[in-house]
């Protein structure tokens, strides 16, 4: 039984770890932007939504939509207003440039809040839900499913609507996608946008689920870029993929072998591209150097 808690535990992990990485392959796929300032969006959304809950009592649950809009709107802007200024000098510029985006968002955190960590504890914070023998903490709980559930339905948005088919279309051919009235200018902004929401609403399902403060952006990057390099770049379900595995991977890490997590974790993203350099569900490519 215990087996199976942990099975259970790791599969509401990699529903949070799926939602938060889809944001980063997303703006990948589409922009070929490698977005290092995700971990930030998370912190930002996740210390807000403790600012609230904390001034006025409001269930945190209830702020997924607003953070999720407020980060979109900040994502927006800062694609038009700095990123889109940017790429065309190459993709090394935009890292570098997400980079300081992610270090004044950190700075400005750290002006606000202080280098503390903040909790959100609503009322079901230490209760579980359990069946049987088997225990669930209710906030992991809430989180993995609402994860999945966001995820899902973000996934049918960008399959069956016609602004989630126009901007696959601008990701595969810009140009072809600008001869049927795409502009890639907007489908990049779209993009951008909905990935810097996953971080809100990601944000939103981590200040219940862990401490945060400023500088856990740091650890939440290199997770994140961890599960989009092995379920390989700019690949959805590759993320989810690698999502699930990495986290049953921590789950049962941090059972057995608590002290050794973190090694198993970005161990067994290593052993996998070693054998598969591009990625779970990543394609292969190649350029051609004269």
């Amino acid at each position: 039984m215990e087996i199976v808690q942990v099975l259970a535990f790791g599969l509401l992990l990699g529903g949070v770890y799926a939602l938060l990485a889809s944001g980063v392959t997303l703006i990948f796929g589409v922009l070929d932007v490698v977005n290092v300032a995700q971990g930030a969006f998370l912190v930002f959304s996740a210390l807000f939504t403790w600012q609230i809950w904390d001034a006025f009592g409001v269930e945190p649950l209830l702020l997924i939509p607003v953070m999720g809009f407020l980060m979109g709107v900040l994502g927006w802007g800062i694609y038009r207003g700095m990123v889109m200024r940017v790429a065309p000098q190459g993709p090394g510029m935009t890292v570098l440039l997400m980079f300081g985006v992610a270090l004044t968002l950190e700075g400005i955190l750290n002006l606000i809040f202080g280098n503390k960590f903040k909790s959100v504890t609503p009322p079901y914070f230490t209760e579980s839900f359990t069946i049987g023998q088997l225990v669930i903490p209710l906030p992991q709980l809430i989180s993995g499913v609402l994860g999945f559930l966001i995820l899902g339905g973000i996934y049918a948005y960008l399959r069956l609507s016609w602004a989630g088919r126009a901007l696959r279309a601008s990701a595969q051919n810009k140009d072809g996608a600008a001869l049927v009235g795409i502009s890639s200018v907007k489908s990049a902004s779209f993009a951008f946008a909905i990935g810097a929401a996953t971080a809100g609403v990601g944000g939103v399902l981590l200040s219940i689920m862990y401490p945060i403060y400023p500088a856990t952006q740091y650890d939440w990057i290199a997770r994140l870029l961890g599960i989009v390099v092995l379920g390989g770049f700019g690949s959805i379900p590759g993320a989810v993929i690698g999502s699930l595995i990495l986290g049953m991977t921590e789950a049962f890490a941090n059972t057995y072998l608590p002290q050794w997590s973190s090694l198993f974790f970005y161990g067994t993203i290593l052993l996998i591209l070693l054998f598969r350099p591009h990625g779970l569900m990543g394609a292969k490519t190649r350029e051609d150097v004269a």
